[in-house]
C-alpha cells in the first residue's frame, strides 16, 4: 500500500478565512475519499485473506471469512473514525476557547 501524499487532503485548519459551508463542504468530500480507501483496502485484504482458489462461486467457508473479516475491519475503522472524531472535537474547542 501506497499511503504517502494522497491521502493528505488539504487540511481545513489551512483555509482559516474561508466560509463554514465551504469547509464543510471539504471535509465531508474528504472523509469520502476516505472511505473508498478504506473499502478498497478492505477488499484487497479480505480478498487475499480469503479466496484462496477463486472460483465462480463464493464457498461458505470463503464466504464466512469474507464476513468475518468485513465485520472485523469496519469495527477497527469504526474504532479509528470515533478517535479522530474526538480528537478532532478537542481541538476545536481548544481554537475556540484560544479566539475569545
Amino acid at each position: 500500500g501506497d499511503t504517502g501524499s494522497a491521502m493528505d487532503a488539504p487540511s481545513a485548519a489551512g483555509l482559516g478565512g474561508a466560509d463554514p459551508q465551504l469547509q464543510r463542504f471539504i471535509e465531508v468530500e474528504t472523509q469520502k475519499q476516505r472511505f473508498q480507501q478504506l473499502v478498497h483496502q478492505m477488499t484487497e485484504l479480505c480478498w487475499e485473506k480469503c479466496m484462496d482458489k477463486p472460483g465462480p462461486k463464493l464457498d461458505s467457508r470463503a464466504e464466512t471469512c469474507f464476513v468475518n473479516c468485513v465485520e472485523r475491519f469496519i469495527d477497527t475503522s469504526q474504532f479509528i473514525l470515533n478517535r479522530l472524531e474526538q480528537t478532532q472535537k478537542s481541538k476545536s474547542a481548544f481554537s475556540e476557547s484560544l479566539s475569545d
